[in-house]
């Protein structure tokens, strides 16, 4: 099922700093697009298996793993399905020394004697070339894949937003070097579909002034790679209960400590001066931490993408909680 808001958009790369739940909302994404018995891939490349911890399941191999049913659809329609794939640089090499130069036991001889972990360590922009390009492929199948799974959707859990465009721009660095061979060719393709419109960057963040700065900061630099932006998450948004008179109210003081006495005392509770300080302290804490979020808010919107919220669930993340985000995406256009 194509995305509302993205619905040309086969590769959706999540990004955004660290703290943000960048992966929480990949894990999200991938279940919101696998509606409707689609395909999804949940990939990630950081190598902390977070999918598996999100899902509950067992650390995964490099091999794409049956993960999860993706939401109902809105007349009822079945769950497509998502699968998760754990890239690591070491496995990638491996298979792309199999795929191109034909080394079979060779290649596993080369790991055995650390050849493989040298070069993926030592060697510039190795890793990141190999990680997009296990990308690649997944995102590319067609009727030609006859052994392999063919995807509606890709979902990329991508490197923070410091070094996304780096990670993303790294095949074309490397095409700049090699003039020639499945290597030149392998990194102009990975760049061709990174600047298309079959791929879209979605930055996620929280309303800080660092996160939301680094987003903008981001959606600048991976316009100058010309790697398209999809949209911003904003995350773990406080519920807004009171309204903006209440919350004035708050930050200035006029709120009576009677008042809130006998509010306390109509609800069936013991109302005491200690008590009631407290819950102004902490209603004053929630109304400055309400004002930072609107001015931050305020500078979201200025950076002219689409914008999607999404609140702050108490007690973590579990199954339940991303399908829970999983709905409020897909309800919102995201997916």
């Amino acid at each position: 099922m194509p995305s509302r808001d993205f619905p040309d958009v086969r590769l959706h790369i999540v990004t955004g700093k660290g703290g943000t739940g960048k992966s929480t909302v990949a894990a999200a994404l991938a279940l919101a697009l696998a509606s409707n018995g689609t395909n999804v891939l949940l990939c990630e490349v950081e190598g902390r298996q977070g999918i598996a911890r999100m899902f509950d399941v067992e650390p995964l191999p490099y091999a794409e793993r049956r993960i999860a049913t993706g939401l109902v659809g809105p007349q009822g329609q079945r769950g497509g399905v998502v699968h998760a794939l754990h890239i690591d640089p070491e496995s990638a090499l491996l298979e792309y020394l199999s795929m191109y130069y034909k080394l079979g036991r060779a290649g596993k001889a080369l790991d055995r004697f650390g050849v493989i972990e040298f070069a993926t360590t030592i060697a510039p922009g190795v890793r990141d070339v190999l990680l997009t390009g296990k990308v690649y492929e997944a995102t590319k199948r067609n009727a030609r894949n006859k052994d392999a799974i063919r995807y509606d959707a890709v979902v990329l859990d991508a490197p923070p937003t410091g070094r996304i465009a780096q990670f993303l721009g790294v095949n074309d660095e490397l095409a700049g070097l090699a003039r020639m061979g499945p290597i030149k060719s392998q990194a102009d393709s990975v760049t061709q579909l990174f600047r298309s419109p079959r791929t879209a960057c979605h930055l996620v963040t929280v309303l800080e002034e660092m996160p939301v700065q680094e987003t903008a900061d981001g959606i600048a630099e991976l316009r100058r790679h010309r790697i398209p932006v999809g949209g911003v998450v904003v995350n773990q948004v406080r519920p807004r209960d009171l309204d903006d008179d209440d919350l004035q109210a708050i930050r200035t003081d006029k709120v009576p400590k009677k008042k809130v006495a006998s509010d306390l005392t109509r609800a069936g509770l013991t109302s005491t001066g200690t008590l009631v300080t407290g819950l102004l302290a902490e209603a004053r804490d929630h109304a400055e931490r309400r004002a930072l979020e609107d001015s931050q808010r305020a500078v979201v919107e200025t950076l002219e993408v689409p914008t999607y919220e999404l609140p702050l669930l108490v007690g973590g993340i579990d199954l339940g909680g991303l399908y829970e985000i999983a709905g409020l995406l897909r309800g919102q256009g995201m997916a």
